[in-house]
Parts: C-alpha cells; structure tokens; sequence
C-alpha cells in the first residue's frame, strides 16, 4: 500500500479552515452553536476548525460508519449519537469528505428529527461524482475527483489517519 505525494498540503487545508472558520463565525455572530463531528475521519478538521471559529461553541460526535476497507456498504450504522440536547438550537454537522451521501443524509435526517433551529453541514472534502444521495453542503472546504484520498483523517483500513496532508491511495501489487 502506498500513498503518493499530497495531494493537499498541510498549508493548503490549514488556509482554507480558518476561511472556512471566519465564514462560520460571520455567519453565527452573535449566536451560540452546537458543532456535532462526525467520527472517526473528521477528528482533525473538526479539532482545526472549532480552534478558529469565535462564536461560543459546545462540541459534540457522532461515530458512524458505511464504508468496509474501500467500498461502502449502503448501509449506514451509528456507533455512538452525541449527548448534546439540539432543539432549538443552531447547529453545524461536520464531516471529512461526502462522497455517496449516503451516511451524511442519514445523520441530517437523525438530527433534523430533533428539531434544531438550524442546520448546517461543513465539510473538508466534496467528492461530486459519487454523490447517489443530494445532502445540501453549506461550507466545502475542496472539491476533489473521484481518487480514494487518505490523510489528515481520511484513512483506507483504519490506516494512514495521521498523515497532515491528504494523499491519493493506490493499493501496490
């Protein structure tokens, strides 16, 4: 298994994280926010990103998963919901990179159902060409191809999440 040169440097993400931080900020000035994570792959943008956002926050997760080595399953399994009580409250769902769809539908869907005053989603990563679900992004860090990506929390088997940079996968022989 191999990884190639990044991808997206360390500098390029960290550049357009604290964009994305200040547009949040403008966007909930004067507002308290609940930011919901959603583990495991989004653990260090989401970390990067709370750090830069200047509105109070309370943090909170959600371990789901679709995907088995490379491929998705199609189906999407919650491990651990978050704590936080979200009615009434704005809310930001932050995930690493949608590509189907499939399981961020299922959580918007899941958090929707609880009646928050608002939600948005933020995510690093926007993979297009394999979206099968429409999930309405409101802040994309990057559009990316359809490459399997690993790095700054993308991993391929559990593997290569702490990479700083993110890198295109390529399996070797």
């Amino acid at each position: 298994m191999i990884t190639g040169k990044p991808f997206l440097s360390e500098n390029n993400i960290n550049t357009r994280i604290r964009e994305l931080a200040e547009e949040i900020t403008n966007d909930y000035n004067g507002k308290s926010l609940v930011v919901v994570g959603l583990l495991k792959g989004a653990f260090m943008f989401f970390s990067d990103l709370v750090r830069h956002i200047q509105v109070p926050i309370t943090v909170d997760f959600i371990i789901a998963s679709s995907y088995v080595m490379s491929s998705t399953s199609g189906k999407v399994k919650v491990h651990a919901d978050i704590r936080e009580q979200v009615r009434g409250r704005h809310v930001l769902l932050v995930e690493d990179i949608v590509d189907t769809g499939l399981t961020l539908n299922h959580i918007r869907d899941n958090l929707l159902s609880r009646a928050p005053e608002s939600l948005k989603i933020c995510t690093l990563l926007d993979k297009k060409e394999r979206r099968v679900v429409n999930v309405p992004l409101d802040y994309v860090g990057f559009t990316v191809p359809n490459k399997f990506l690993v790095g700054y929390g993308l991993d391929y088997d559990n593997q290569f999440r702490n990479l700083p940079y993110i890198s295109v996968f390529k399996k070797s022989g």
